[in-house]
């Protein structure tokens, strides 16, 4: 996003008033997030506000939300310059009005390309700035980790390969967890789970072409066609597609017609979670739902393209500077699950990667879940407590006791 003026009226600290904490997510993972480190704050700070942007379950947490966090989530370089206009205005108002209400300390959760901005301005107003999830820089330019300290006083990782990059650039970071490995049981009982679902039958692929409609758009297309593929060599192949709103569902039910797949897949509203669980193998988008899938304990395949210009200057200038892009190989530090990015996303390629996985479910399982297991176990940290002790540090220092 392009500059804006510097702002120059510093803040000081309310000392005799509850702690305010302002928040701004900007999808409903960060969304999920914010609710669980709201209510770890609410313990430490029984009295404390909480205002910004969020989704439902940061309402719901307690927070006054002051836009949603749907009008933030554009992703790529082609979608954000499209909506850069407008998400300029909007973090214009939003600045002025944070500045107004004179916060303790601000949490930008994840929105890069909009909180980091934001931060930055709110930092040089004398706001300490927390960053909650940090940018891939294990994936991208390291050096971008300078820049993001430029913009947060503290940033806290959910990954352990994270830190030591941040710590290279002379950066507070901490590695805290992630509030996903903490809800996910470290052996799932996939029987109890297809009996709530109510599915049944073997083998059960679990399709996630992403929650935004542009993905969904690039995606389901080559991901059906995987499933066409499949269809030959596995009769009783059956799809399970968790929906995450009703455009999504729409988009869904459409591709399922015209790639006549609908006679062999159920679509949910939401209850991806479950859906992994269930699953005998997943072929789904790279992102966070590669991580869900890991702590589900599922084979997986992961596919990806992004617009044909990104990608085209990502690629130009060098800004990806690993091969392996998935989160469960970069965990890993190796190539634990079948990648399939850009042009080598085909429903071909995809359907290839997926037979042996569900012509052997079990073994395809069993090779991956000692690694699979490690991972959890190390990042299951009770992260949302964790993240809430270093904001409260931050507050501590500002003059608000812990409670």
């Amino acid at each position: 996003m392009s500059p804006e003026s510097p702002i120059t009226n510093h803040q000081s600290p309310r000392r005799d008033a509850p702690p305010r904490i302002a928040l701004v997510a900007g999808e409903a993972s960060g969304d999920g997030l914010g609710s669980g480190l709201i209510a770890a704050l609410r313990k430490r700070f029984p009295e404390a506000e909480f205002a910004g942007i969020g989704g439902a379950s940061m309402r719901d947490a307690g927070m006054n939300c002051w836009h949603d966090c749907s009008e933030l989530a554009v992703m790529g370089l082609t979608e954000v310059l499209r909506h850069l206009p407008r998400l300029l205005r909007l973090r214009r108002a939003l600045i002025g009005r944070l500045l107004a209400w004179q916060p303790d300390v601000f949490i930008g959760i994840d929105a890069p390309d909009f909180n980091l901005g934001l931060e930055r301005r709110l930092k040089s107003a004398g706001v300490p700035t927390v960053h909650y999830v940090s940018p891939s820089v294990w994936a991208w330019r390291e050096k971008r980790a300078a820049k993001i300290g430029q913009s947060a006083d503290r940033v806290l990782c959910l990954f352990p390969i994270e830190p030591p990059i941040y710590a290279m650039h002379g950066v507070d970071a901490r590695f805290v967890g992630h509030p996903m490995a903490d809800r996910f049981p470290v052996q799932p009982d996939r029987d109890a789970v297809r009996s709530a679902l109510g599915v049944s039958g073997s083998p059960l692929l679990a399709v996630l072409p992403g929650s935004r409609l542009g993905e969904l758009r690039r995606l389901l297309p080559r991901f059906l066609d995987a499933a066409t593929r499949l269809r030959d060599a596995l009769p009783g192949l059956r799809l399970l597609i968790p929906a995450a709103n009703l455009k999504c569902r729409e988009l869904i039910d459409a591709a399922l017609f015209d790639h006549a797949q609908d006679d062999i897949t159920e679509v949910f509203d939401g209850r991806a979670s479950e859906i992994l669980m269930a699953a005998d193998a997943t072929l789904l988008a790279s992102g966070t739902a590669a991580l869900e899938a890991l702590l589900a304990k599922q084979p997986m395949v992961v596919g990806y393209r992004i617009s044909g210009l990104t990608y085209a200057i990502v690629r130009a200038f060098g800004m990806m500077r690993v091969e392996r892009f998935s989160l469960p190989n970069a965990l890993a530090g190796h190539e634990l699950v079948a990648e399939r990015m850009q042009a080598n996303c085909t429903g071909e390629n995809l359907a290839t990667a997926l037979l042996p996985l569900l012509s052997d479910p079990t073994g395809a399982l069993d090779s991956v879940l000692p690694e699979y297991q490690r991972i959890h176990t190390e990042l299951r940290r009770d992260a949302s407590a964790n993240a809430a002790d270093a904001v409260a540090e931050l507050l501590h220092a500002r003059g608000k006791v812990v409670a």
